[in-house]
Order: structure tokens, then C-alpha cells, then sequence
């Protein structure tokens, strides 16, 4: 029998208007066999794959993004992560595209066919463009409320499956950073004015379930408790990233604080090909006409160093040695933890989106590669982290 669980979701929070609205569309999807996974303790249930978007509207075209959406849904997914800031890098002339397009897809389908997430920005004083007034971001009452309406309007919809936090309001190392430094600490929105915020957008029906992103241990017990101390919804998802180049922030505390019998938080895992790093097309000197790391200098740094590089050869080498391309035994680890409930992919081509899917059917890793793989993480443990 399992312990009471620390992080239980509270009781007694009745389903929204959008829950109920699309409860029968998860239950049809379990009566048949569909395979799909739940999302923590949601009611959501998502396919092993997602599809990510952040590069329609700079580097897809909006007929593009409508392409690789119905190829997507054709092979089975049914769920797809957006974001108020997208495309990226982010920038007030092309901010919100990625969702408007989104939103004129969505207009031929039944809405309740399509599992849609989104994300409201996190702090920053750089991203004055997101907000009337030409305010910088704060995780906020009235900036959730005025990001969520606003997202609601480029997507078209009148509701939200999950509503991410797309990083913390307080300071967090981010994005490659990995040592926490107290001088950087700051005052923040306390967890529980955000959760009470977002309790209002579900209690109204305009979002079914929220969820955290770029998000560490503390914060997601933080989440469970403010959660269950004031009877408010819990998370059921994180969104962080994971792949062969960063492992350890996860596989170690978040692991556990998010296992079922813990806070029941699933993973959705983003960038499990590093930027694009992982299917080995960055391993000459000059990096490919078009490719992210061209197009925008600087942009994903931590991917281009020396070890990084290295360690992408290194595991390039073994799936080649194992008749794999690099993104398919990229892909297939990720998929085969025991904490990810689905894996984002993003493309820019067909081909790529192609691939990526297909890396995902019928693909398990012996023991023998595996072993190989965890032999050449003792060598190369997270390369793409600042020590």
C-alpha cells in the first residue's frame, strides 16, 4: 500500500466548464486502446509525442505550420505546446504569430479534438512588448489575466487545456545555468497569489489545467503545498528541458518530487534534441545554411561548446554503431524514461518532423546501448550546463 501522498492534490475543486466540455473526448480515447498517456493527475491524455511550435512565424511560414500540423494529427498526435512569446528568439514584430497560427488551423477542427497548451511568460524586465504600458513581465494577477485573454484571442478558442508558468517569477538558474546563486535572489509573487490567479481562469472555464515550466524542486513542492494548504488546483505537468546533454537536473530530486506517489506532476520534456545539436548536423566547422544555430549567433550557446561538440560526436558515433541515426537514439532515450510522460519535437521541414515521429514507433533500446549510452554520460555529464 502507498504512503499518503505529500504533494495530493487538494479536494474538492469542482471540474470547469472546459473540463467537463471535453471529459468525453479522454474517455473515448481510453475505451479504445487510443495509446496515450495521463498527464499527472489531469484528466488530460496526451500522446508519448508533442508538437512544438516556437519557430512558426520566423522560420515557418503559416502554411507550413498548417502542414506539419495535419501531418502530425494524421501519425496520431494530439497535442500541441504554444507559447504567448513565440516565435523565438522572441521579438516585439513577431511576437504571438506562432499562436495566431495555431488559432486559423484550429478553426477547421473539432475543438475538443486537439489537446492545446500554451504558456504565460515568466519574469523579465527585457520583454516590455508582451504587456500594455510597455511593462516588463511578473507572474501577477493582472498580467496572467491580461496573457491568457490575449492568447485566447490569436488561438480562437474559448478555453485552454494547459496553461503553463513558462519560467518562475522568482530567480532560478536558467537555460544552461546550473549553480544557484543567492546574490541574484529577488522578491517575487508569492506561488499562492499565482495559484489564486489561475484558479479564477479555471474556475471560469477559459483554462482546464495548469501546469510549471524551467521549474526545480522547491518550486514545484511550493506549487503542492500553496495547492493543498488553500484547496486550489495543482499542477499536473512541468515542462523542462531533457535530453543526452542534460540529464541531472531531473533524473535526480525533480524525479522524485514528481513521481506519482510524490506531487504526481508529469513531464513534458522539451528540446530532447539539444537545439538540434543531437542529429549530429552541427559537427563540422561551418554550421548548415538555415539551421538555428546560423540564423540567430549566439542563440542556445550552451549546445556549441567544446565538451558539448565532443560529447555530440561521441553519441552520434554509437548510434551509428547501432544502425540508429543521431536524432532517432536521441529521441528513443528520452522516450524511454520512466518519468516522461511526452517528449516535444519541433521541425522546420517536413523531412525533419518526418523523422522525428518516426523515431518514436517501434524503437526500443536494447540493454547493450543503453549500458554504451550511460558509459559515455559518467564521461560526458551534462556538457551543456555551466559547473
Amino acid at each position: 500500500m502507498l504512503p499518503m501522498r505529500s504533494c495530493a492534490p487538494p479536494r474538492g475543486v469542482a471540474p470547469s466548464v472546459a473540463q467537463s466540455r471535453s471529459s468525453s473526448r479522454a474517455v473515448a480515447a481510453a475505451a479504445s486502446g487510443t495509446h496515450l498517456r495521463r498527464l499527472g493527475s489531469s484528466d488530460l491524455l496526451v500522446h508519448p509525442v508533442g508538437l512544438g511550435t516556437m519557430t512558426w512565424g520566423k522560420q515557418n511560414t503559416e502554411a507550413e505550420a498548417h502542414e506539419q500540423l495535419n501531418y502530425a494529427f494524421e501519425r496520431g498526435l494530439n497535442w500541441l505546446d504554444a507559447a504567448e512569446m513565440y516565435p523565438v528568439p522572441t521579438e516585439s514584430t513577431t511576437q504571438g504569430r506562432t499562436e495566431s497560427y495555431v488559432g486559423s488551423w484550429l478553426r477547421g477542427r473539432p475543438r475538443d479534438s486537439v489537446v492545446l497548451a500554451t504558456k504565460v511568460a515568466g519574469a523579465s524586465e527585457r520583454l516590455t512588448w508582451l504587456r500594455d504600458g510597455g511593462r516588463g513581465t511578473r507572474v501577477d494577477r493582472a498580467q496572467i489575466m491580461e496573457a491568457v485573454d490575449k492568447s485566447l484571442r490569436r488561438l480562437g478558442t474559448d478555453y485552454i487545456d494547459l496553461l503553463q508558468i513558462h519560467w518562475p517569477d522568482r530567480y532560478v538558474p536558467l537555460f544552461g545555468s546550473s549553480a544557484y546563486d543567492v546574490a541574484q535572489e529577488r522578491a517575487a509573487v508569492p506561488i499562492v497569489e499565482q495559484l489564486r490567479a489561475l484558479s479564477e481562469l479555471v474556475a471560469a472555464g477559459k483554462v482546464r489545467h495548469i501546469g510549471v515550466s524551467n521549474e526545480t524542486s522547491y518550486g514545484v513542492t511550493e506549487w503542492a503545498r500553496a495547492s493543498r494548504e488553500s484547496d486550489l488546483p495543482n499542477i499536473v505537468s512541468i515542462q523542462n528541458s531533457y535530453s543526452l546533454l542534460q540529464r541531472g537536473a531531473f533524473e535526480t530530486d525533480l524525479a522524485e518530487t514528481c513521481s506519482p506517489r510524490n506531487c504526481n506532476v508529469g513531464l513534458l520534456a522539451y528540446s530532447p534534441l539539444a537545439g538540434g545539436s543531437l542529429t549530429g548536423k552541427y559537427g563540422g566547422a561551418v554550421a548548415p545554411v538555415g539551421a538555428r544555430f546560423s540564423l540567430f549567433k549566439g542563440y542556445m550557446e550552451r549546445y556549441n561548446k567544446s565538451l558539448a561538440r565532443e560529447a555530440v560526436a561521441q553519441y552520434s558515433a554509437l548510434a551509428r554503431k547501432h544502425n540508429l541515426s543521431p536524432s532517432a537514439l536521441a529521441l528513443a532515450f528520452v522516450h524511454s524514461r520512466w518519468f516522461v510522460t511526452s517528449t516535444i519535437i519541433g521541425a522546420t521541414t517536413m523531412a525533419q518532423l518526418k523523422e522525428n515521429i518516426d523515431a518514436f514507433e517501434g524503437l526500443g533500446l536494447s540493454k547493450e546501448l543503453l549500458t554504451e549510452v550511460a558509459t559515455l554520460y559518467k564521461r560526458f555529464r551534462d556538457p551543456a550546463t555551466d559547473a
